[in-house]
């Protein structure tokens, strides 16, 4: 387990200030008294849940081109049949996976492949679960090319609470299968365009762990 690089800044400066309204809190005062080790405490476990907000667990990385893992740690709200609207053409299988503000944030390669696209949307900040998220939120779209010429796109998008996406690929680069791709702050959700015939593992419902659960497993092509 370590802590992503996003959220150095954020934890460390949570630290600071909590730090100075202990400070203030224990000489404002005079007597004794066992408020500032309770005001302490209480300060202590509200940072050691930002921190956790920026948890990064170690784990295996699977590799497999015929299988699609989970991109995200949370649970399955939406398996259907959508006509793309970005970038690529025709039916394709939309997996969305919402994400808790308590599920680990970080968010990883479904597949290996090369980034033919990549693109940042500015947009609303509906929440996650809401239809129009996925065409009107705040929001990425990636399209990673496998070797077998199959296309995957996969979609971060922020929702009501998690407004700051990253991510940290460009057109051209090529990925491993289950590397870290980027981060979405505090929850949201993250939809995944597969081809229409790849064989479905989950279910609405479904919990999922990001890099470990395989998804779908892509049709073989002759």
């Amino acid at each position: 387990m370590k802590i992503n690089k996003e959220g150095y800044i954020i934890i460390g400066t949570t630290g600071t200030i909590f730090l100075a309204i202990w400070l203030l809190v224990y000489f404002l005062i005079d007597t004794p008294s066992l408020y500032p080790w309770i005001v302490a405490a209480l300060l202590a476990v509200l940072w050691f849940f930002v921190a956790a907000f920026f948890r990064e667990p170690r784990r295996v990385q699977i590799h497999d081109d015929e299988l699609i893992f989970s991109p995200c740690d949370g649970r399955v709200v939406v398996t259907e049949v959508v006509k793309a609207d970005e970038y690529l053409e025709g039916e394709m299988m939309q997996i969305s996976i919402f994400m808790s503000v308590t599920n680990v944030h970080v968010n990883w390669t479904p597949v290996a492949g090369e980034v033919e696209y990549f693109k940042h949307h500015h947009g609303r900040f509906l929440v996650a679960w809401h239809p129009k998220s996925s065409t009107e939120n705040e929001r990425t779209t990636t399209v990673i090319r496998l070797k077998n010429g199959c296309k995957v796109l996969m979609r971060q998008i922020a929702g009501f609470v998690a407004r700051r996406i990253v991510n940290y690929v460009k057109p051209g680069d090529v990925l491993e299968q289950n590397s870290v791709l980027g981060f979405i702050k505090f929850g949201s959700r993250i939809d995944l365009l597969i081809p229409k015939d790849a064989e479905l593992f989950v279910e609405i419902g479904d919990p999922v762990i990001g890099s470990q659960t395989p998804i779908a497993r892509l049709k073989r092509k002759n």
